[in-house]
């Protein structure tokens, strides 16, 4: 079991960044803020010993999931923000003013429904009349996956009773046994199955595994903060082929970044494939994919158009 201290540094939300580099920014406004997921892309820039004397200030900012993060796009308190295919698309839908730089695609592993080593349900089908806690709001690439599971196991929405939980507050309960059935993804799955929980359903075959890092429409309205974005994603880039190359250096950094255990970080790199690239026509037709199947389930409250959230001037290969 993780410690209390070292449970925080792993599933803490909210604002966790100091500042990393104070050239070149006299005021707050220019420094730019990076938003990240239970420090993913900071582990790996770090590891890969990147952004450093970039002549721009910024800070991470750490949050336990895509709807927090989002929430402080919205506040304006964050200015890119990495996040999956659904999370984005819930966000564009909620209005949140975002714009797709930079995408990659993995290969669905890294999302899942988990059950207690000793649960009596052993497959998707015998989940009927449960109850399964989703991570982390509606709208999240766990929330997509059961709807995928579901449809191949041949049962409807309605034959579930299904609850929204951050994945901190959802690991708690699992731990304590008091979820029968939870869907969840990335770090915080790895930490389940490293206790022992069983994979009932990964999302290979289901998720289309779409990742973007998107940037606030108010960030690319400041000539200083695009230039930087750009910059930024151009080393978020190198240390994706760095993390590749390197991945058991990459777990060490993300395993002393995160407070997870080793193991738990080495699983967590083996499953990533985290090449970063441009938003192209391509990538916006699969996601428009996703989109569609959100709307149509009632899980959108509009439909979206996924071209028209790219803007593929800032990163190129």
């Amino acid at each position: 079991m993780i410690d209390a201290p070292s449970r925080r540094g792993v599933l803490g939300a909210g604002l966790a960044g100091a500042l990393l580099c104070a050239c070149g920014a006299d005021t707050p406004d220019e420094v730019l803020v990076l938003g990240d997921q239970a420090n993913l892309t900071r582990a790996k820039v770090e590891a890969a010993g990147l952004l450093k004397g970039r002549p721009y200030a910024f800070r991470w900012a750490n949050f336990a999931g895509a709807a927090p993060l989002f929430e402080a796009v919205m506040a304006g308190a964050v200015d890119t923000a990495p996040a999956g295919d659904t999370p984005v698309l819930a966000a564009a839908a909620a209005g949140v003013p975002i714009r797709l730089v930079a995408a990659s695609q993995s290969s669905g592993r890294g999302v899942a429904l988990l059950v207690a080593p000793n649960s009596p349900i052993k497959s998707v089908h015998d989940i009927k009349g449960r109850s399964v806690i989703v991570s982390s709001a509606r709208g999240s690439v766990a929330h997509y996956l059961l709807l995928g599971a579901l449809k191949e196991a041949g049962l409807k929405l309605s034959d579930v009773t299904i609850g929204f939980m951050l994945p901190g507050d959802a690991q708690a309960a699992f731990d304590a046994k008091r979820i029968e059935v939870w869907a969840t993804f990335g770090l915080y799955q790895a930490l389940a199955e490293y206790r022992g929980a069983r994979v009932l359903r990964d999302g290979v075959g289901i998720n289309k595994g779409l990742n973007f890092i998107t940037a606030s429409q108010r960030a690319l309205a400041s000539p200083g903060k695009r230039r930087a974005i750009a910059d930024a994603l151009g080393q978020f880039a190198a240390a994706n082929i760095w993390a590749n190359a390197h991945k058991d250096q990459y777990a060490a950094v993300f395993a002393k970044v995160t407070g997870a255990p080793l193991a738990v970080a080495q699983l967590v790199v083996e499953r990533e494939n985290p090449v970063l690239r441009p938003v192209t026509p391509a990538v916006t037709g699969k996601l428009q994919t996703v989109a569609d199947t959100f709307f149509q389930a009632g899980l959108l409250p509009k439909t979206v158009n996924a071209a028209a959230l790219a803007d593929a001037t800032l990163f190129a290969v």
